[in-house]
């Protein structure tokens, strides 16, 4: 079932609010499940909505994975996620991160706070 944050501005008084975004997939699950992540940004330069990663990866039965994309320059980013798999129990967070590391207010996107979308805006082998 596939996930957005929705689009999260990214301007403050001095730039960038986040420089990264971190992608948090937690598996509760006894077997592996197969986790898809679409970012998109807004660079300054073009104003125009663009891929910026689209990536795949497995999750392991009881296990977390964390993944970290560079955004930092952009107008506006967002972040959507698909899990697929028999029986998926997988839980998605994202965080938007400084350029010092640290959580930026107003950028955390819980599970239960992201919108449900019908399907991934670029599926995956499109």
């Amino acid at each position: 079932m596939p996930f957005t944050t929705g689009l999260l501005t990214n301007v403050d008084s001095v730039g960038s609010a986040v420089s990264n975004v971190v992608v948090n997939a937690r598996n509760n699950a006894n077997i592996e499940a197969l986790v898809i992540v679409e970012v998109f940004i807004v660079p300054a330069t073009t104003g125009v909505l663009t891929l910026a990663y689209l990536t795949g990866y497995i999750v392991d039965a009881k296990s977390s994975d964390i993944r970290s994309f560079f955004i930092a320059g952009n107008l506006a980013y967002e972040v959507q996620t698909s899990v697929i798999g028999p029986l998926t129990e997988v839980v998605m967070t994202t965080f938007g991160l400084d350029e010092f590391g640290k959580i930026v207010d107003g950028h955390r996107v819980l599970q239960e706070e992201m919108t449900e979308i019908s399907l991934l805006a670029t599926p995956p082998g499109a």
